[in-house]
Formats: C-alpha cells, structure tokens, sequence
C-alpha cells in the first residue's frame, strides 16, 4: 500500500487478522521467556563461579550471532518455507533450554548450549520479519510494527524486574524451564495458526549459503532506497543508544543509586513506545514518510541541552523525548522490508539486525570511552550532536517520497536493481 493512502490503519484492523495476533503474541511469549533466561542463567552462573567475566559472558553470548553471523544465519530464511522455519527453530530452543535448566550442567556446556541456542534466533526473527508483510498486508503492516515495538520496549522496560521476581520465587532452573515452555508454545501456535506457505522462490541453481548471503549485502547496500534506510537506522540508533552505557556513570554523577539507573535506562524506550503508538495510529501514512528525517534530527537535537547538566526529571525528559524522535524507525523498519522481494527479505533483515547490534555496540564503546576524560552529560549532549549533524548531512540524499513508494510498489529482487531518479 502506498504512502498516498488517505487514512492510517485502525488496531481493529490489525487485530481481527488471526495471524497478527499469533505472530505478536508469540513475540510476547519469546520475550518473557528470554528476559527470564538471561536473569535465571546470570544468576546461576554467579552462583557457581562467582566471576564477573563469566556473567557478563552469559549476558552477552545471546548477541553474538547477529554480530558475526547473522546475515548467514537470516538467510536460512529465504531457503526455507517461513512457517517451518520458526516452528524448527522454536522445538530447537526449547530443547537447548530444557536441557540448560538440568542442575549440575557443567559451566562449558551451560555456555555451549547457550550459544547454540542463540544461534536458532537469526533464522527465527528473519522468517518472522519476512513473514509479517504477507500476513499483514498493507497499512496495517505500518502499525503491527509500530505494535512489535511498543511490546519489544514496555516488556524490556518491565520484564526484568518481573524476571528478577520470578527467578527469586522458581530458582534459575524453574525460570528456564519457564522459558522452554515459552518456545513450546511459541512453536504450537505458530503451527496450529499461521498459514502454510510455499518456501519464496529461488533460482534454478542454488548457490551457496555464503554466494547467496552476499547477494543480499550487495542488495541493500547498492539500492537507492534501501541504503539510507540502513545508514539512517545504524546512525541513530548508534548514537542515541550510547547514552545506555553510561546510565550507572551519569546516575553517580546526579548523586542517585540503582533505582536512578532504572529511569535512566527506560526512559528512551518508553518515549520510543509513545512515539511509536501515535505515529502508527493517528498520522497519515503519507505524512510518515515525511517525518522520518525530522523526527531522527529531533532524536539527536533534544540530546543536546543535557551539556547544561540539569537535573533527573530534565534529563528523563529529554531522552523520553528523544525517544518520540526514535519512534520513526517504526516507519523505516516497515518501508524497508516492504522494499524487498519476498525471497530477499530474510537476508535483508540479517544485513539490517546485525549492523544495528554493531553500531549500538560501538556507539556504547565509544560513550564509555569518552566517559572517562568528559563528564557524562558532556558526552551523552556530544551523542546528541554527532547524530543531529549526521542526519542532516543524510538528508541531502534522502530518496523522495516517489522512489520510496516506487521502492515499495516493486520490490527490489536482486543486486542489480535501482530505483529511478
């Protein structure tokens, strides 16, 4: 559905398609069972090594797929028919956790099942992403993504204190057997009300997993659409999630414990679930377009002010509103998986997922670094800075509302493909 449509799509609308419902119920159940995972397997791996690097190891391990093999990984998407995809790699899942939740299981191989576990989830999320503008066509596409990403940040916000609870009263192995029973559910749902659907097509000779991998990359990268959607993407994100990184820095700074490391780290995502309701629900979609770089400036430029070094209610202001500014990734997000043909699409979102695990973690690097010569207001105003002038230089070659909706209308179907002037 083009950008020209006179009116946006209604929740009823999304609502009363069996399908939306499975796919963002089933998104809420992965999410509580993962937030329980990483509390429960934290815990439990302090409990037996009483090693900081470890935990933060078992903390981490989840994001290492995305970071040096996601794009390989999503593309077992565009090999794959959607459905079959998520449901094997859900079953997979949760085998990996039940087995995790045995006691005794010895610290190499908690972490080894860990990481094979993880490995399952690129595959997962790009047969979902590939899937959702399918089940979902047009505009109310729009809004089930503004949706995924209301829930992906309010269960972010309150799940790990709900998990922190939860692994207090069941242990570490009751919380992922939990979280295995999450996948299972995951998994039945899915098979029992998502549609069956034919793998996406795929030429007469099949290349390898790497050949076809680099296709994609080469997709995206070279298409007039699609590359600013990603530079735009990795840039703000990048930028403005660095302030997370310093939360315990800049909540010393402003004489606060724990509890002001909490505002700090939900503000940006509550702002960005706020922004995300009322751009899906109540703007135009033709205007949405328009706001995209607007809102990506406002994103960085609202960061800004905090170099005057206000106090916690300014600055959880000031990031909730940068968060607003954010919420235009939902537009974004959609634009650029409608941008590609269906047998794309997966390795598309691999290219996308990864380079914003890498450019969050970078810009969090690079915060810290600054952290330690400049005061954290100082540094969080310079994030700020550095997105509202990238943005501004992005916006000189930003394609026009007609080739973005040339873009969606034909859907790009391999690396050669370019969008008119």
């Amino acid at each position: 559905m083009a950008a020209t449509d006179a009116r946006p799509a209604t929740y009823r609308q999304v609502f009363a398609l069996v399908e939306a419902r499975v796919l963002l119920g089933t998104l809420v159940l992965s999410l509580v069972g993962d937030l329980l995972a990483t509390v429960a397997l934290t815990v439990l791996v302090w409990n037996q090594t009483n090693n900081t690097v470890y935990a933060a190891a078992t903390f981490a391990i989840g994001y290492l797929p995305w970071v040096f093999g996601g794009p390989v990984l999503a593309a077992l998407a565009d090999r794959l028919p959607w459905r079959a995809t998520m449901v094997t790699c859900d079953l997979v899942r949760a085998a990996m956790v039940g087995l995790l939740a045995i006691p005794g299981v010895p610290l190499p191989v908690l972490l080894a099942l860990l990481f094979v576990s993880a490995l399952f989830q690129p595959p997962f999320e790009a047969a979902r992403s590939a899937l959702m503008p399918v089940a979902i066509p047009g505009d109310p596409y729009v809004l089930a993504n503004a949706l995924q990403q209301v829930l992906r940040q309010t269960t972010q916000v309150a799940g790990f204190l709900i998990a922190g609870a939860l692994v207090t009263v069941l242990h570490p192995q009751g919380a992922l057997i939990v979280d295995a029973v999450t996948f299972a559910l995951s998994a039945i749902a899915i098979r029992i009300w998502v549609h069956k659907r034919d793998a996406p097509a795929r030429p007469a000779v099949r290349r390898s997993l790497l050949a076809e991998t680099g296709d994609g990359i080469r997709l995206v990268l070279g298409h007039r659409v699609l590359r600013p959607y990603l530079i735009l993407a990795f840039v703000t994100s990048g930028f403005v999630y660095a302030s997370e990184g310093l939360s315990a820095p800049y909540a010393a700074h402003l004489h606060g414990g724990p509890q002001v490391v909490g505002i700090l780290l939900a503000a940006i995502p509550i702002g960005q679930a706020v922004g995300a309701l009322v751009l899906g629900r109540f703007i135009r979609p033709a205007l949405r377009q328009k706001l995209v770089i607007p809102l990506s400036v406002w994103a960085g430029a609202v960061l800004v002010p905090i170099a005057l070094d206000p106090p916690l209610p300014v600055v959880t202001l000031l990031y909730g509103l940068s968060g607003v500014g954010l919420a235009c990734m939902t537009v974004v997000n959609a634009n650029y998986v409608r941008a590609v043909a269906p047998e794309f699409r997966g390795r598309a979102f691999g290219v996308a997922n990864s380079g914003l695990q890498i450019s969050q973690g970078v810009g969090v690097l690079l915060a810290g670094a600054l952290a330690a010569v400049l005061l954290p207001p100082y540094v969080v105003a310079l994030c700020g800075a550095a997105c509202l002038l990238s943005i501004l230089l992005l916006a000189a070659g930003w394609p026009s509302t007609q080739q973005q909706d040339e873009a969606m209308e034909h859907p790009a179907t391999g690396p050669a493909r370019k969008v008119s002037a």
